[in-house]
């Protein structure tokens, strides 16, 4: 395997590694009620033992208002464990009524306006969509942004439904108010299914919206790994610029998508294209170096007061 792409690689799991790392330290920093805005701030505490006693306040305080007065008036207000068995009850019903109607609303009744027609390809409701086709309703009526039931459908992966919409002459190709068509849809909702249905059906993953972005751009930027891998299975270019001259590669190294940096990486993905301000992904990966570095620091300053 090439030099580069070996480098290219090892610094994307370090980087990712490290993330995952800080995450988790974070989160442990949240779970104790400590705001930390920056760890270089920490050195400014009083050591750790300030620190340490201050998590020891803050727990004893969730202790006392786990078994505080509020709490207690709170359960007594409800009237008691009969109370709260008769409210559960009531509520229960309620639930069961509001079930049993919706059940009701969902049988369509009589003409089947756009507008519902739309809302129901985004919901998968199959009922609503196949009452507004059999009353010889346009399967290519859209909304003002010229989005159609299609595109809707691809979006959610409501797969059946984009399946009837093309059996009863959905256009493929049309194109919203962006040139964004259903395959740049399916794309952005990580909607796999939906997507290998257009493909069955004719749909070019090679096509462009207004700023160039491809499926393989959408997809990317939106993290759905599963859909930038089925993407370079079937031969999408995988070089392809947008209107800035960003790749799919650079696209990933900026949005910190690291399996999918390695995905494009591993295809083949040229990480020498300069991009409109003459960056190229691998001048990216090495700004990662660098950052890489100042998280290091950082994970360490927090190991020092015990928060790492």
């Amino acid at each position: 395997m090439d030099e580069t792409i070996l480098w290219a690689t090892a610094v994307v799991d370090r980087r990712a590694a490290l993330d995952k790392r800080e995450e988790k330290c974070r989160a442990r920093v949240r779970k104790l009620g400590i705001l930390v805005v920056d760890a270089s701030s920490v050195g400014a505490e009083q050591g750790n033992e300030s620190v340490n006693q201050s998590v020891a306040n803050i727990q004893a305080q969730e202790r006392v208002r786990k078994i505080s007065s509020d709490l207690r008036r709170e359960i007594i207000d409800l009237g008691g464990a009969e109370n709260i068995i008769e409210l559960h009850m009531k509520n229960k019903k309620i639930k069961n009524k509001a079930a049993a109607s919706k059940g009701l609303m969902d049988v369509p009744v009589g003409l089947i306006e756009p507008e519902e027609f739309l809302k129901a390809a985004a919901l998968g409701n199959m009922e609503v969509v196949e009452k507004f086709l059999e009353d010889e309703g346009d399967p290519n009526t859209c909304d003002e942004f010229r989005k159609t039931a299609l595109h809707r459908a691809a979006l959610e992966n409501h797969a059946k439904i984009v399946e009837k919409l093309l059996d009863k002459g959905a256009d493929i190709n049309f194109k919203d108010r962006l040139d964004c068509r259903a395959v740049h849809w399916a794309c952005r909702g990580g909607s796999l299914s939906a997507l290998k249905v257009l493909q069955d059906r004719g749909a070019d993953i090679n096509v462009r919206d207004k700023l160039l972005s491809s499926p393989l751009h959408v997809a990317t930027r939106t993290g759905h790994s599963d859909v930038v891998q089925h993407l370079l299975a079937n031969g999408i270019n995988i070089n392809a610029k947008d209107w800035e001259g960003d790749t799919a590669l650079h696209d990933a190294v900026r949005l910190n998508r690291y399996k999918i940096v390695k995905l494009l990486i591993l295809a083949g993905a040229d990480m020498q294209i300069k991009n409109a301000e003459g960056i190229t992904a691998t001048e990216q990966v090495k700004q990662w170096q660098f950052d890489t570095k100042e998280t290091l620091e950082k994970l360490e300053q927090m190991r020092e007061v015990g928060l790492a």
